[in-house]
C-alpha cells in the first residue's frame, strides 16, 4: 500500500491563498491587535508623564513667558487642570490595559477616554492661530513659539489617547482591530448624498463669511498686506469650494485629464482626506470656543463683545457661527469621502 505524504504549502500557495474573512478563523484574524494598538498605551504612558511634569514645572516652579494672545498656552485646562487631564489619561490607559473589568466598567473606561482626548483638542484650540501665524507671518496674527510646542504636544497626546479610545471601542463591539468593520461591509460605490449636501453647506458657508466681509469692508478686520494676505485668502477660498468639491466629485479620487502628467491616475487618499479633517477639526474646535465665549458674553449681560478691531457685534455673530457650520460640514463631506475611499483590509478582507 502506497503512503501519501502530504505537500507542504510553498510560498506561493501561501501568498495566493483566499483569506479567511469568516468564521473562526476569520473573527480570529480581525481581532489580532495590531502593531500601532499594542504600542500606543504605552507611548501615551511616557507623554502623560513628560507633559504633565512640563505643566507642573510651569505652574508651581517658574512661569513661562506669554505663550498666547490670551497669555496662557491652553484653554479651559491651563495649569493644574492641564496636570490633572494628562495623569487622568495614563490612569485609564492602565486601567483599560489591566482587563479583566466587567463590560460596563469598560464601557464606562472608554466613554473618559474619548472625553479626556475630546478635552485635549479643546485645551490645544489655539492650535489654528500657531498654524495661520506659523505659515504666514506677514498676516497679523502673533506667532507664538513656546505655545505652538506645547500645544502641538497637547495634541500629539489627544491623538494617542484617541487611539487607545478606539482599539478598546473596536473590541467591545467585536470588531476587526484595523478597520473597525463588523463582518462584510460592502463597497460605497457612489457618494451619499448627505456628503454631497455637507460638501456645498461648506460653500454656502465660505459664501456667507465673504459676504459678511463685504459689508464691513475688505480693509476691516486688522489682517496684513502683502503677499502672505494674499496666500490666506487664496487659501480661504480654496477651503470652501476646491476642497469640499473634491470630497464628493470623482476628480477628488481620479486625477481630471486637465492635470498634465497626472491625469487618469488616483488621487492619494490623505491628499484630500487629510487636509480636510484637519481644517474641519480645527474650524469645529476654534470656533465652538469663541462662539461660547460670546454666549457667555450675552448671558451676562455685557452690552457688547469687547473684542475691537474696529467691527460691529453683528459680524462676529454672523462670522463665527458660519465659520462654525463651514467646518462641521466639511467634516461630515470627509467622512463620506473616507469611506467613500476606504481601501480593503488586510485583516479581515
Amino acid at each position: 500500500m502506497i503512503r501519501t505524504v502530504p505537500r507542504r504549502a510553498s510560498r506561493h500557495d501561501e501568498e495566493h491563498a483566499a483569506p479567511a474573512t469568516t468564521g473562526s478563523q476569520g473573527s480570529a484574524a480581525a481581532r489580532k491587535p495590531t502593531t500601532w494598538s499594542s504600542r500606543t498605551p504605552r507611548a501615551l504612558l511616557a507623554w502623560s508623564l513628560l507633559y504633565s511634569a512640563l505643566q507642573a514645572y510651569w505652574t508651581f516652579v517658574a512661569s513661562p513667558p506669554r505663550m498666547s494672545p490670551v497669555g496662557v498656552d491652553l484653554i479651559a485646562f491651563s495649569g493644574w487642570k492641564a496636570i490633572m487631564l494628562s495623569l487622568a489619561g495614563a490612569t485609564i490607559t492602565f486601567a483599560l490595559g489591566r482587563g479583566g473589568q466587567r463590560a460596563a466598567v469598560q464601557r464606562v473606561l472608554v466613554i473618559a477616554s474619548w472625553a479626556v482626548s475630546g478635552m485635549l483638542v479643546v485645551a490645544a484650540a489655539l492650535f489654528l492661530l500657531d498654524v495661520v501665524g506659523g505659515l504666514l507671518p506677514g498676516i497679523g496674527v502673533q506667532f507664538f513659539p513656546l505655545g505652538f510646542l506645547s500645544r502641538t504636544a497637547c495634541l500629539v497626546g489627544a491623538a494617542l489617547m484617541a487611539m487607545v479610545a478606539m482599539t478598546h471601542t473596536r473590541r467591545l463591539r467585536g470588531a476587526c482591530a484595523a478597520c473597525g468593520r463588523i463582518g462584510a461591509t460592502p463597497r460605497m460605490e457612489r457618494t451619499p448624498a448627505w456628503a454631497s449636501v455637507a460638501a456645498y453647506l461648506a460653500t454656502a458657508g465660505c459664501a456667507v463669511r465673504i459676504g459678511a466681509q463685504l459689508v464691513v469692508g475688505f480693509d476691516s478686520g486688522g489682517l496684513g498686506v502683502g503677499v502672505s494676505l494674499v496666500l490666506f485668502e487664496i487659501g480661504f477660498v480654496l477651503s470652501g469650494t476646491l476642497l469640499p468639491w473634491a470630497l464628493v466629485h470623482d476628480w477628488g479620487r481620479i486625477f481630471p485629464r486637465w492635470v498634465p502628467g497626472l491625469a487618469g491616475r488616483r488621487v492619494p487618499r490623505w491628499l484630500v482626506l487629510g487636509p480636510a479633517a484637519g481644517i474641519s477639526i480645527a474650524m469645529i474646535v476654534y470656533f465652538g470656543m469663541i462662539l461660547t465665549n460670546m454666549a457667555g458674553i450675552l448671558l451676562s449681560g455685557a452690552n457688547d463683545l469687547g473684542f475691537g478691531k474696529g467691527l460691529p457685534d453683528a459680524f462676529y455673530w454672523v462670522s463665527v457661527p458660519v465659520y462654525w457650520l463651514w467646518g462641521a460640514a466639511l467634516g461630515f463631506a470627509a467622512l463620506g469621502y473616507g469611506r467613500r475611499t476606504r481601501p480593503r483590509c488586510r485583516q479581515c478582507g
